[in-house]
């Protein structure tokens, strides 16, 4: 438990969350560029919030012993991870519903910036939230999602426990 604990101290922790996050960037432009799969509006906020998990990476990477930093990116993490799992878990209702009417895509995705406009290779929506393209082993994309943002948030939610228990115990 005291190793789990002092992950969150050590730099190369924070890089293989950054970098995995980056891993499954390049999938997910290796899917559209390659493959020929157009994201919805739904992948792109997943995207997005991926970025959020390699965002987090970083900035406990940049001083791991300072506590103001790894605060930051646990919560960084925290939310990028629980936000991409509700999208994931959105845009499945999405492709699996049988009323036509219950959820609607949007055209372009609904960011504080114009990220679509600026970088619209990375973050501009052509695919159809409803269509599933892709499948592996009997799931969609947004299902492997799913798992993946769950395995995040349970990596998170074991640090943070194991953190809490060793300062409990002292």
């Amino acid at each position: 438990m005291t190793w789990l604990a002092n992950l969150a101290q050590q730099r190369s922790a924070w890089l293989l969350l950054a970098f995995s996050a980056f891993i499954f960037e390049a999938i997910a432009l290796f899917f559209q560029y390659q493959m020929g799969l157009e994201p919805c509006i739904m992948c792109i906020y997943q995207r997005t919030a991926m970025l959020g998990l390699l965002a987090a990476g970083l900035l406990g990477a940049i001083k791991p012993s300072n506590i103001i930093c790894r605060l930051t990116a646990f919560s960084a993490w925290a939310v990028a991870s629980i936000w991409g799992y509700l999208i994931a878990r959105e845009h499945i209702d999405m492709q699996t519903t049988t009323d036509p009417f219950a959820f609607s895509c949007e055209f372009e995705p609904n960011f504080p910036l114009p990220l679509h406009e600026w970088i619209p290779h990375f973050f501009a929506a052509t695919g159809d939230c409803g269509n599933i393209d892709w499948q592996f082993a009997g799931l969609s994309m947004p299902a492997w999602m799913e798992i993946i943002f769950a395995a995040f948030t349970l990596i998170l939610m074991s640090v943070i426990a194991s953190r809490l228990m060793i300062k409990k115990s002292l």
